[in-house]
């Protein structure tokens, strides 16, 4: 930062507009006069000064009906950024009865450039910067900025192949590679277990995990060996992530793990998607990058739940149940329940031990889902709110209040997504 002040870039305005999450770079008066572009030689000094910076957003102002060129060379230099634009209200008129700007033509000129040269961008209104409404939508741009930065080139971690009987979780890789340059890094189930057979007990690290896993969760139902394999399983996984430096990861979950390894791997998972590597099940990749994107938009603080959607309430209307077997993180449990590590509830082997299951707290939800048809992707976005449910049911789940269930179920039917999604809480 004190490097890029020198190069002519102002960094208060974020803390004083409260978006501490956001590093905002301006031109200053040793770049552009006033710090506004105005002609071509400005638009390079601004690109050179973007470029030192590194930025990954370009946020466009139109003070007043100024030229349009020098604004498309910054935006053309950026295009493949998230890009947003608007225009500034204005004051009072003169007593003359003139205008002291005009921005909405200036705001106009910028989005017909930024159309014709088919560059996407959003749009924040007519405003005036101090808006709070103003500062909510920079926070959002900012959010969907590292969302996209993190997305494109996301390295992804393919723990065994798919089940044979999930064909919904089938993906076109060369689609990945095209369309935003990821990378699938596999890893066999036999090197997984092997590799986690290997595993000294005494080891510190598995003590530690061990000893994080027995805090605040009740595993009075659990095997003591079970909570070690979940311990080598989660270091394995972990020591794969950092390896690789993935983004995300999907796990062949059922039934091998079982049958070979000796627990479910619900538990590992969950832990993992907590720190920040989001973990979806049943080697859902296209799941993996939904929870991906989620949790970048949450400025990486909300830690996202896989889940299936599943059966409406019976009891009442646009209330469906949220659920999963038992991978949610233990931060989102709701307040008085307590975390218990139990077996799989549709398995129910005593090689089945390690799902975590609890009710998620109450608050607003969005519920995401990712998909790709001949090449083309899309992705569902929708907001619902968690309501308290006295009802115990067996595994990870949340009842969810949305607008109107029918239309979202058959948006789901209709476009071809699957059962799985991503839930995360609002801030």
């Amino acid at each position: 930062p004190e490097n890029e002040r020198k190069i002519g870039s102002s960094q208060g305005d974020s803390a004083e507009l409260g978006l501490k999450e956001i590093e905002l770079v301006v031109p200053d008066s040793n770049i552009t006069p006033d710090g506004l572009v105005r002609n071509e030689k400005d638009a390079k000094n601004t690109i050179e000064l973007f470029k030192k910076a590194e930025i990954r957003g370009l946020l466009i102002g139109t003070m007043t009906f100024g030229e349009e060129l020098p604004t498309m060379s910054i935006a053309e230099a950026f295009s493949q950024f998230p890009i947003m634009l608007f225009g500034t209200k204005e004051g009072p008129f003169t007593s003359e009865g003139n205008r002291l700007s005009d921005s909405f033509c200036g705001t106009l000129s910028a989005s017909s450039g930024l159309y014709r040269r088919k560059i996407k961008f959003g749009f924040a209104g007519i405003v005036f910067p101090e808006e709070n409404a103003f500062k909510q939508k920079v926070r959002d741009f900012a959010a969907a900025c590292l969302a996209a930065n993190g997305f494109v080139g996301a390295r992804i971690g393919q723990v065994g192949p798919r089940p044979a009987p999930f064909e919904t979780c089938a993906i076109n890789e060369v689609m990945l590679i095209e369309k935003f340059r990821q990378r699938v890094i596999p890893l066999t189930l036999a090197d997984a277990f092997y590799q986690a057979n290997l595993i000294d007990e005494n080891d510190n690290e598995i003590k530690s995990i061990v000893a994080e896993i027995r805090q605040g969760i009740d595993c009075s139902k659990v095997p003591p060996e079970s909570i070690l394999k979940a311990a080598r399983l989660e270091k394995v996984l972990s020591d794969f992530i950092a390896k690789e430096d993935l983004c995300c990861l999907g796990v062949q979950c059922w039934t091998a793990m079982q049958e070979i390894f000796g627990i479910s791997s619900c538990l590992s998972m969950g832990r993992l998607t907590e720190k920040g590597y989001p973990a979806a099940c049943e080697v859902d990749l296209h799941g993996a990058l939904t929870m991906l994107a989620q949790y970048l938009c949450s400025f990486k603080t909300t830690p996202p739940h896989f889940i299936d959607w599943t059966i409406p309430s019976q009891e009442k209307e646009n209330l469906f149940l949220a659920w999963h077997c038992g991978n949610v993180p233990s931060c989102l449990a709701a307040p008085g329940s307590r975390p218990q590590v139990d077996k799989h509830s549709i398995l129910l082997s005593d090689t089945s031990y390690g799902t975590l299951e609890f009710p998620l707290k109450s608050g607003v939800v969005t519920l995401s889902r990712l998909a790709e048809y001949d090449g083309q992707f899309k992705m569902l976005i929708t907001t619902g709110q968690i309501v308290e449910d006295k009802r115990r049911l067996r595994g990870s789940w949340s009842w969810v209040e949305v607008d109107d269930l029918e239309k979202l179920y058959e948006t789901l039917v209709y476009e071809g997504f699957i059962h799985h999604a991503s839930l995360t809480l609002q801030r």
